[in-house]
């Protein structure tokens, strides 16, 4: 069996490594592991170039931690300008293994005015999605695009696929 070594508690993150895993490579057993790591950026990373970095530095610092493990999974989810100004949310999905790197990113989704108008002025996505939805704790549940979407998708979906994108090197070494 192998050892999946998440760098995070939030159960969201958790439970879409655990299906990307077991879709990509429905015939091994994998053992899940939560150790939250720091990212090293910004609590709310305002670009994809700050949000990517963040995964990778969590995965690189969940290694460092849990060393015992055979792939390590950052998660982050970021915000960026679109072009047209508006600002859309995604999160990208690093995954390391002993020789091999990974990298995945969700779809994006525009915020809607007040959700962004919060973000510019300083709060993390998932409080200004408590603040404009009456929520608590959105982030460790369905998240922006669940409440957006009535949970068509939520928050664990949408990082599934993501992580599904950054396991291809893995499924496919030989062209990696």
């Amino acid at each position: 069996m192998k050892t999946v070594i998440v760098a995070s508690k939030n159960p969201v993150k958790v439970q879409a490594a655990r299906e990307g895993f077991t879709r990509m490579f429905p015939g091994e057993t994998f053992s899940f592991q939560a150790q939250p790591a720091p990212s090293e950026v910004s609590d709310q990373p305002f670009t994809s170039a700050e949000t990517l970095r963040g995964a990778y530095n969590r995965a690189r610092n969940a290694r460092s931690l849990s060393p015992q493990g055979d792939y390590w999974i950052g998660i982050e989810g970021g915000v960026d300008q679109a072009p047209e100004g508006e600002l859309v949310a995604f999160a990208w999905v690093v995954i390391l293994s002993g020789n091999q790197v990974g990298k995945g990113q969700t779809g994006v989704l525009f915020l809607p005015l007040r959700v962004a108008e919060l973000v510019h002025q300083g709060e993390e996505l998932g409080k200004a999605d408590d603040i404009v939805f009456g929520r608590t704790n959105s982030k460790q549940e369905n998240g922006a695009v669940g409440l957006l979407t009535g949970n068509v998708i939520d928050r664990a979906t949408f990082y599934e696929q993501a992580v599904i994108l950054a396991l291809i090197p893995f499924r496919n070494p030989e062209l990696y």
